[in-house]
């Protein structure tokens, strides 16, 4: 029987034949010890009325939280108004997938050139794209442009970086042989200037720094840094948490070269792994802003002289630059930087500025109850959002013991440590029942 979708399910044997591919061949970049072994263990064909029944039941699995969870790790629960909802589900946005033809695209491209604007303000830097997959991504795209820029395969990281985004970099950068170079922290958890300046030489291409580092600490001495680097022509790179802005300098007063972040936490849910969306800015040079990946968008005047946006520097693969293209990345999270711009406009600057006090204030409250408690944080250094505590227990158990009461705690670390996230979804009910239950065990 042909199958109703898959017609040519049953003759894949031919059409490979047909190509000149041979199937061991297709699949020789997958280890063997990871192949699937025989058939799918596939259910028997239901109805949609049975697929909606199964999809229920397991629904009904799902540990129902009593709050928003307190796990971080750079991706924070947020309160995302109702009319960033509304109006990124408008068609006009909704549908609109990326203006490959920007003449007839006047819409999406004056929206994305209000998010530029705005995240421009934000960051205090000259040009932004619009936009990157995510932070890691961002970051990777950064680390490349420092190698074309520069052709040094050296690139200095910081050990508490976030280390989901150091495999993605990885992931990028070693097929270009590229090394990473790691510097080690000090005891309050920022950046140790000795080992900094003891690995820093003629043949580094880039200096990374994350801000806040992924235990939430902030850095202190970026000044000293970008001076160091400028001095050796390296690439400063500062990744950002964009709320944590409300409250601490923003990247171009340092004067730094690129700044890439992640714009989750302005207005986009938690998902199960995304999307999200990779900031990225540079200050106006123009080595740098020729080698940004992505799209910027421009405002300019049509031959009767009425404004009108469109696409510039496409040095994109799909525009004339094709394999000398400065990124490979192929589409950009549109609607998300929509939803940020919606996000900041209604905030306001007055606003945005008390959300990042609001959450200083009670992450800070939920780490000195901890330390009530005997708890300890895993660093002394300032911090936003989140933090790192050492417990006495290990902290599986205590991990389990919240979620039988409906809470979610924080990010494992290891046996005795945990990451903590707190946020204005976090009320102060919410923060003493978690200290609570943890006193218990």
């Amino acid at each position: 029987m042909i199958h109703p979708w898959l017609p040519n399910l049953k003759s894949k044997d031919r059409i490979l034949s047909e190509m000149g591919i041979n199937e061991e061949k297709l699949f020789s970049d997958i280890p063997h010890e990871i192949r699937l072994k025989g058939e799918l263990n596939l259910p028997k064909v239901m109805s949609e009325l049975e697929i909606k029944r199964k999809l229920n039941m397991l629904k009904e699995k799902n540990v129902k939280l009593k709050y928003p969870p307190f796990i971080g790790g750079g991706v924070c629960p947020h309160y995302v108004h109702e009319a960033v909802k509304f109006l990124i589900s408008r068609s006009e946005f909704y549908t609109a997938y990326t203006p490959y033809q920007p003449e007839i695209s006047q819409g999406i491209l004056q929206a994305l050139y209000e998010y530029q604007s705005i995240m421009a303000e934000l960051l205090e830097m000259d040009v932004v794209n619009s936009s990157m997959y995510d932070w890691g991504s961002s970051l990777a795209e950064a680390v490349l442009m420092g190698f074309r820029i520069n052709g040094r395969k050296k690139v200095i990281i910081p050990e508490l970086i976030n280390p989901n985004h150091e495999k993605v970099l990885r992931t990028w950068v070693e097929p270009r042989g590229i090394n990473l170079i790691k510097v080690k922290p000090s005891n309050d958890g920022t950046i140790d200037m000795n080992d900094l300046l003891n690995k820093v030489g003629d043949d580094i291409s880039s200096i990374y720094i994350q801000q806040p580092n992924f235990y939430g600490i902030f850095e202190k001495n970026i000044e000293e840094i970008v001076d160091i680097a400028k001095k050796k022509r390296i690439v400063t790179i500062m990744g950002v948490n964009p709320l944590a802005l409300s409250l601490i300098k923003p990247p171009g007063v340092y004067d730094v070269d690129i700044a890439v972040g992640e714009g989750q936490e302005l207005g986009l849910p938690l998902n199960f792994g995304g999307p999200y969306m990779g900031i990225m800015a540079v200050r106006w040079d123009a080595k740098l802003v020729r080698q940004m990946p992505g799209r910027i968008v421009g405002k300019t005047l049509d031959d009767k002289k009425r404004p009108g946006y469109t696409l510039i520097l496409q040095t994109r693969e799909q525009f004339a630059r094709r394999e000398k293209a400065t990124s490979n990345i192929t589409t950009n999270e549109a609607l998300m930087a929509i939803a940020n711009a919606v996000y900041l406009s209604l905030l306001g600057k007055n606003g945005f500025k008390e959300l990042g006090e609001e959450i200083y204030r009670r992450s800070h409250y939920a780490a000195e109850r901890f330390i009530e408690l005997g708890a300890s944080k895993k660093f002394e250094g300032d911090f936003f959002e989140e933090f790192a505590v050492s417990f006495q227990k290990p902290y599986e158990k205590i991990h389990n013991k919240l979620l039988e009461h409906g809470i979610h705690g924080g990010l494992r670390l290891n046996d005795m440590d945990a990451l903590f996230c707190v946020t204005e979804v976090h009320s102060k009910e919410a923060i003493d029942e978690l200290v609570s239950i943890v006193g218990e065990i």
